[in-house]
């Protein structure tokens, strides 16, 4: 069966397609790339030939050449423009190529039979020589689709076995004369040449097999990855709605709605309440997460007046802190401080950032917030006097579903998620969320935005799409 008719028959076949496909694209940009070397080439090769034996033969063969390379770069482009599921395309496109690798091929051979004619019955190293530096050339750049290339160097070796024996036939060379040595020695080289194409041939298909499951394997995770997703959103929207309604419950019967609550039964609530409250925010955290890798977290943009928003934060912060026995104090600073963000979704990273500094302060310890600018940015810094966090703990602070006490043994609870998702947001902002450990005891956690002068703050009444353009 020849080369087009197994294509013809294979192709049915999504795989073979895929393969095929890939080993066109892979030679074409190959051949793309080696333009000027080929040129270097055939430049060096045309000019022996025009001063030492033909100029004729050599214009004829620069014809040739020029013909085929413009028909190969026809060839390449279309290869790299056709639709990777055609099957019409494809099989195109594999005659296309056989029909370049004719012309290119049996110019090449022709060049160098008629220059061993030219030299007369001699041994013919030259002629030789090019035939075996365009095999080796073929073994090494020509090797992705196995018909193209056996092809080329049946043309090659055809070339090989001719030159020797049309002298030995003409001179009736005796077994002992040189021109017996050139055709063994030509067996030898077409030998080699053939081992050295199986193993070029072999690396490429081998890489070629590990970039396929590559492929399989990626795409087997993005199902999972996907499927985790819709996974994470459907449960967490299931537990959202009567979850909130056991809080609200909850909320009603502590605060004393549903009747006085009998002193043996108040802790209970309460800590019923503080789960409630926990696996609230738990949810909350996983729906933030999944819409984030979805691409589908909304931001409503706008002017924040720093010190406002600061001076609320703290204040919503007091009780938490005040739980953990840690004070929030708010530092004097500039007034007319203003950048262009989400309110709510700032709001919820520096609450994430208060809440982790009183939580890793020892009590009685105090969390200074406080906000300094430049002319161009505003930094926003939360300052505990805690342990301290090492700077070597970046990754882990910001990765998913970490803590940095993991123990049974810490003393809140949480997801992993908090700084995860605040870094996201502040990336979201154009904006900049890290630490540092301070001289001293404690961690500096610091937010770092564009800041909007008086006269941009000003326009704030524009509409939204203007505050963008602020931005």
């Amino acid at each position: 069966m020849n080369p087009s008719s197994f294509y013809r028959v294979k192709l049915r076949n999504p795989r073979n397609l895929f393969l095929l496909t890939s080993q066109m694209t892979d030679y074409a940009r190959v051949g793309q790339n080696l333009f000027w070397q080929r040129q270097a080439i055939y430049a060096s090769a045309l000019l022996l030939e025009a001063f030492y034996y033909s100029m004729g033969v050599a214009l004829i063969t620069l014809a040739v050449v020029t013909a085929a390379e413009a028909f190969d770069g026809y060839v390449f482009r279309r290869i790299l423009s056709m639709k990777k599921r055609s099957v019409r395309e494809a099989r195109k496109c594999l005659r296309l190529l056989y029909a370049g690798t004719l012309l290119s091929s049996l110019n090449i051979a022709g060049f160098a039979v008629t220059i061993a004619i030219l030299q007369g019955h001699t041994t013919h190293f030259m002629p030789l020589f090019f035939l075996f530096a365009a095999a080796i050339f073929a073994a090494m750049h020509n090797h992705h689709i196995k018909s193209v290339l056996m092809l080329r160097l049946s043309i090659y070796f055809a070339a090989f076995l001719f030159i020797p024996l049309y002298d030995i036939i003409s001179v009736n060379a005796h077994i002992l004369s040189e021109l017996w040595v050139q055709f063994f020695t030509s067996l030898f080289v077409m030998f080699f040449i053939v081992d050295s194409s199986r193993v070029y041939r072999g690396l490429y298909m081998k890489n070629l097999q590990q970039i396929e499951d590559l492929s399989i394997e990626h795409e087997k995770t993005k199902a999972a990855y996907v499927a985790k997703s819709e996974f994470l959103s459907t449960v967490s929207h299931e537990l959202r709605t009567p979850l909130t309604s056991i809080k609200g419950s909850l909320d009603l019967i502590g605060f004393g709605a549903m009747g006085e609550v009998p002193d043996r039964m108040k802790n209970v609530i309460s800590i019923a309440q503080r789960n409630a409250t926990r696996l609230s925010a738990i949810i909350t955290d996983l729906l933030d997460l999944q819409k984030m890798d979805a691409g589908q977290m909304s931001f409503e943009f706008g002017t924040v007046d720093v010190n406002s928003f600061l001076a609320q934060v703290v204040e919503a912060n007091e009780p938490y802190a005040g739980s953990l026995d840690v004070s929030l104090e708010l530092s004097d600073m500039e007034k007319g401080l203003y950048v262009y963000a989400d309110e709510a979704r700032l709001e919820q990273v520096l609450s994430n950032v208060l809440s982790n500094a009183a939580k890793f302060s020892e009590a009685g310890d105090t969390v200074t917030v406080t906000a300094e600018a430049d002319e161009d940015t505003i930094r926003i810094s939360v300052i505990d006097r805690g342990l301290g966090l090492s700077e070597d703990a970046r990754q882990a602070v910001f990765e998913e579903f970490r803590q940095l006490d993991s123990s049974d043994r810490r003393k809140v609870g949480g997801t992993g998620l908090g700084m995860n998702i605040s870094k996201r947001i502040m990336d979201a902002h154009d904006g900049v969320l890290d630490y540092f450990k301070n001289d001293g005891a404690g961690t500096t956690f610091f937010l770092e935005l564009k800041r909007l002068h008086a006269s941009e703050a000003f326009s704030a009444n524009q509409p939204e799409e203007d505050l963008r353009n602020i931005a």
